[in-house]
């Protein structure tokens, strides 16, 4: 049975449940999504994802980052890996290497049943947001899965070997060109969903959570969204990252290696100083308790390490527990 968080004072009530928002990209936000939704009550999480790492491969439409999200909180996902499905096989991958077809970007057999259903529904007419709640909901999944958008927007890596689509960057070139900046191609056509706009919205949006993804290639496209960034500030809901950077290092993925190529400090006060004005608490962990003293926000200091579901629901809760007194506060001084 699940531990009903309280916020504050108030506990969630099942009647009217309050709800939290998590914006995530992929491994490392989903393990925090994954103990948000094992501490709160069901139907309380909505978890917002990239989707500028979407591409179309061997002509099915590919959503990593919302696929991570999706079979992790469904309990399906390869933890050796990281990515993909448990159990997975690869015969498909075999055989495609025998005919000479591309094999740089893997998929799982299990996991082609997604890619598929997903193109076919998506040829359809049907929206991203309409199949991936529809999806959720058959594996089980009582928290929401929100696409930023129903548009593509697909990051662009500048690189001193030139631009070059996220996918190829990052898989198939295992991120090695040193990268000079990020574009989210038709960010200016895209807008957030209905029900993003609904969320974002309603008065029983408790907390919002900047998962430690990639600020620069997992949060940013989310931000880029027109009117999404506007919209996250004017909520009352108090609005909290959590440092994806510990001692200097990045806990997982390339953050490390972008900040240094962009001339960035690697350290968790510098993704605090990237956020910026929209956040209204930053967590940072033990180790970076000296960096406290720099930061121009409310923060706490915690274990962030997410290495067992035990330490993925004990940093959901100190969270939860920041954000209750984060908004407590906020009350206080009207």
């Amino acid at each position: 049975m699940r531990t009903k968080i309280c916020f504050g004072k108030r506990a969630l009530m099942a009647k009217n449940p309050q709800q939290v928002l998590a914006l995530s990209g992929g491994i490392g936000g989903a393990k925090l999504a994954l103990g948000l939704y094992q501490e709160l009550p069901d139907d309380a999480l909505s978890v917002l994802c990239n989707t500028g790492d979407d591409f179309t491969h061997l002509g099915l439409c590919i959503s990593p980052d919302i696929d991570t999200v999706l079979y992790t909180l469904a309990g399906l996902s390869n933890r050796e890996l990281g990515w993909g499905r448990a159990g997975e096989t690869w015969a498909f991958m075999k055989a495609l290497e025998a005919i000479g077809g591309q094999t740089w970007f893997r998929l799982g057999d299990g996991d082609l049943a997604l890619h598929v259903e997903r193109t076919r529904r998506l040829n359809a007419g049907e929206s991203l947001s309409v199949i991936m709640d529809d999806i959720r909901l058959r594996l089980q999944v009582h928290a929401r899965i929100l696409p930023m958008c129903d548009q593509s927007v697909p990051t662009l890596v500048h690189t001193q070997q030139g631009t070059l689509p996220f996918q190829e960057y990052f898989v198939k070139l295992q991120c090695k060109p040193a990268i000079t900046g990020f574009e989210f191609h038709n960010a200016p056509s895209a807008e957030p969903t209905q029900a993003v706009r609904e969320l974002l919205a309603a008065d029983s949006l408790q907390a919002i959570i900047i998962c430690p993804s990639n600020p620069f290639i997992s949060i940013d496209p989310i931000l880029a969204v027109p009117g999404l960034r506007d919209a996250l500030r004017s909520c009352a809901a108090p609005i909290i990252a959590v440092s994806p950077v510990i001692g200097g290092k990045a806990v997982k993925g390339p953050t490390a290696k972008m900040m240094d190529e962009l001339s960035i400090p690697v350290s968790a006060s510098a993704v605090a100083e990237h956020y910026g004005d929209l956040l209204d608490g930053y967590v940072l962990d033990t180790e970076d308790a000296m960096l406290a003293d720099s930061l121009s926000l409310p923060h706490r200091i915690t274990s962030t390490w997410m290495r067992t579901d035990e330490d993925k629901r004990a940093l959901a809760s100190d969270v939860m527990d920041f954000a209750g007194s984060l908004r407590a506060s906020q009350q206080q001084h009207g």
